[in-house]
């Protein structure tokens, strides 16, 4: 599956940012609407699952009823700014990693360290100190169709039907309004992405969850790095693929999700990229374009972590199980990068 993401998003140009910086930049919502498509399709496909009865996404780490609001915001913030400075999220980096762009694994690398560093190490314990202890605790999960199903008396099951229908639509909607929208690569890349997503769910959430292991005699789901159920993001299982090369002969470092995940996205683009003809060595352009891809992987790893996810693991996972955290957190990484893409704008008009 995350082979088939790979290709995808190398054939269809599939990337968050680029969509925000074609709109800032050129007023063109085509890959916006591919996103957005990307988005619905997940929207309806992990509700319809949760109407089925065969997942929850309170066994997720985005619908806890914890809402870490401040987290979510700023770390969106930070990583909207440091994929534009980047030149792309964490998937986009995976993708140009296999389409043969030495810059972009230099910035794998420093995203590894900076995401490390947030999960366990000193910006970690300044994380936990500071913006994670700005949140409150609803009484139910902070996931929309939990939230509708306490506040109207509907099953779970029910209001995910309704509620994931209905924005789940209203997105596909959107997406296909227009002509663009409707493009081949628009729909290879919205109804692809969305339906991976999807089934990467199914696979962590369905095929790997085991109700009573026969060791600990607890509900556990396999392979995860979080011990819930997992769908595709880009910032943790970097770092924990970095931690796994390290310490591969470690014997309880084992291959994960998150991990396969990764190799599989670079697999993907460079069989893609070789089949297309597009395959081509590429570094740095001088010291300025270094510095900015250093900085930026340093903002996404930090900001990544603290949101909890990247533009697909908030994004699109994330979403599809309509948690409120993920919504802030997309905001906020929408936000930081048009906030970025013009303050380059405005300082290419100065140097001018």
């Amino acid at each position: 599956l995350a082979v088939a993401f790979g290709a995808i998003a190398q054939r269809t140009h599939f990337c968050t940012m680029g969509a925000v910086a074609d709109i800032v930049n050129m007023g063109d919502r085509t890959r916006m609407r591919m996103w957005v498509l990307s988005m619905g399709v997940a929207v309806l496909g992990f509700n319809t699952m949760v109407a089925l009865g065969w997942v929850q996404a309170a066994q997720t780490v985005y619908a806890g009823p914890r809402l870490i609001w401040l987290s979510n915001l700023l770390g969106g913030l930070l990583f909207g700014v440091g994929m534009v400075l980047a030149s792309g999220c964490g998937s986009k980096t995976l993708v140009r990693v296999g389409e043969g762009s030495l810059k972009s694994l230099v910035v794998l690398v420093v995203l590894a360290v900076s995401a490390y560093a947030t999960m366990r190490g000193i910006t970690a314990v300044a994380r936990v100190a500071t913006v994670d202890t700005v949140a409150f605790t609803l009484p139910m999960g902070q996931d929309l169709p939990s939230i509708v199903a306490a506040v109207s008396g509907l099953g779970k099951a029910s209001a995910a039907a309704w509620v994931g229908g209905l924005l789940g639509l209203l997105m596909v909607g959107w997406a296909l309004a227009r002509p663009e929208g409707r493009a081949a690569d628009t729909l290879l890349g919205g109804l692809g992405v969305g339906a991976l997503i999807v089934a990467v769910w199914w696979v962590s959430g369905r095929l790997g969850h085991v109700m009573e292991h026969p060791v600990t005699l607890e509900e556990v789901f396999l392979a995860t790095n979080s011990q819930r159920m997992e769908s595709l993001t880009f910032v943790a299982p970097v770092a924990y693929t970095m931690d796994w090369l390290i310490l591969f002969s470690d014997k309880s470092k084992v291959l994960t999700l998150g991990i396969v995940s990764c190799l599989g996205v670079a697999a993907g683009s460079f069989v893609m990229a070789r089949a297309k003809g597009t395959f081509r060595w590429q570094g740095f352009a001088g010291t300025e374009d270094t510095a900015n891809h250093l900085v930026g992987a340093v903002l996404m790893g930090v900001g990544g972590v603290t949101a909890m996810g990247c533009t697909v693991g908030q994004g699109l996972s994330g979403i599809s199980t309509l948690a409120i955290g993920s919504f802030i957190a997309v905001a906020g990484i929408v936000a930081g990068a048009v906030a970025a893409l013009r303050y380059q704008v405005w300082r290419l008009e100065r140097m001018v």
